[in-house]
């Protein structure tokens, strides 16, 4: 954020992860500082002398050009992070900064395929999604490595992705839909919430950005942040309901969703709102992201193609919506796949007689 002009030198204003704003002195050569005071004051005015006259510079650790500390300060740089998502940036870095406190200072050529094993081994005990995520973290750096010249080969290559117990998040069911709408009624904030995640299929990330100017008529105009992808999808008659219920009061708002002062939600802050609705309607187990997953066993029940659910969901490839999808009530498929055999190679059902064929060969 740009410096204020009735702010001192070196300091800027910047919102923290609750919404707050805070001021900072950032000065080369000296050590960052945030204020505890509000500027103005004569406590913030004695904070900034003091952060003007640090003397115990910052010493940047020395390392070595072909450590872990090298490379992933390199790949900060990359073309590929520099294009990720903001929210993929910033999870992305909390990952690395965690190894690097752990292993910067070693020597990225000395990393074997058995270290790897070792270290996912240690953590899919607790969390094996975490270990999925070391090994995907470290595939990103090794590949960087190998553009960098430090290596000539990947060892993630050699180690397989930890099948986990669970798929993540539960997919809602039509039966806790359906109590949670008994809950919350049209015309609440929660209603909205569930139907927005519901029919959009939106991440929450993006979901808290949605407002009127989205909306062109019975369509929504949607981004998918995270990958950069754009979809109109119809305005179901359930989501056209919620939203109507909801419009007049709030007219003056840009989000369709808000806090109860009025600012729109954070992703993180709107994601512990939710489920605690969610505990209310009974449903503990329940969530956001569950929402997007119900969007697209939906899509699979109703005999949407993968190209037809992507359009909507947004997911990249087809093994994504796959997964997502994959929750799809399966006897009701297995149902409909029988009946088009049926169909296709005259067979009345599963118990009559073959139909007899006709034609020239009949």
């Amino acid at each position: 954020m740009a410096r204020r002009r009735w702010l001192p030198d070196n300091v800027t204003a910047f919102k923290d992860r609750m919404g707050r704003t805070r001021y900072r002195f950032r000065k080369t050569g000296l050590p960052q500082y945030l204020f505890r005071n509000e500027p103005g004051t004569p406590e913030f005015m004695e904070e900034y002398q003091r952060a003007r006259s640090a003397d115990t510079l910052e010493k940047k650790p020395a390392y070595s050009p072909s450590s872990f500390h090298a490379l992933i300060v390199s790949y900060y740089g990359s073309v590929k992070f520099r294009r990720m998502a903001e929210s993929s940036q910033t999870m992305r870095r909390n990952a690395f900064e965690r190894f690097r406190l752990k292993h910067g200072d070693k020597e990225v050529k000395f990393l074997e395929a058995r270290h790897i094993d070792k270290w996912m081994g240690e953590i899919a005990v607790q969390t094996p999604h975490a270990a999925n995520d070391l090994r995907k973290m470290l595939n990103m750096l090794m590949k960087h490595a190998i553009l960098l010249g430090l290596r000539k080969d990947n060892p993630v290559d050699a180690i397989e992705a930890i099948r986990p117990d669970s798929d993540g998040y539960h997919c809602w069911t039509e039966e806790e839909i359906a109590q949670y709408e008994a809950r919350w009624p049209l015309g609440t904030r929660e209603r909205l919430a569930m139907a927005l995640l519901l029919y959009t299929g939106l991440r929450r990330s993006d979901m808290v950005k949605l407002g009127r100017q989205n909306r062109k008529g019975d369509r929504f105009s949607l981004r998918h942040t995270k990958n950069k992808s754009d979809t109109s999808i119809k305005i179901l008659p359930q989501l056209a309901a919620a939203l109507d219920a909801m419009e007049a009061a709030d007219e003056k708002h840009l989000t369709y969703l808000v806090t109860l002062k009025g600012k729109p939600f954070e992703p993180a802050s709107f994601g512990n709102w939710f489920r605690d609705r969610c505990n209310d309607a009974g449903l503990p187990h329940c969530s956001a992201h569950g929402l997007r997953k119900a969007m697209s066993r939906r899509l699979a029940e109703g005999g949407a193609t993968t190209l037809e659910g992507r359009a909507v969901t947004g997911h990249k490839t087809d093994a994504m919506f796959a997964h997502y999808a994959a929750s799809a009530n399966r006897s009701m498929l297995a149902d409909e796949g029988m009946d088009k055999v049926a169909g296709r190679f005259g067979v009345a059902n599963s118990f009559g007689k073959p139909k007899e064929k006709t034609g020239e060969n009949g």
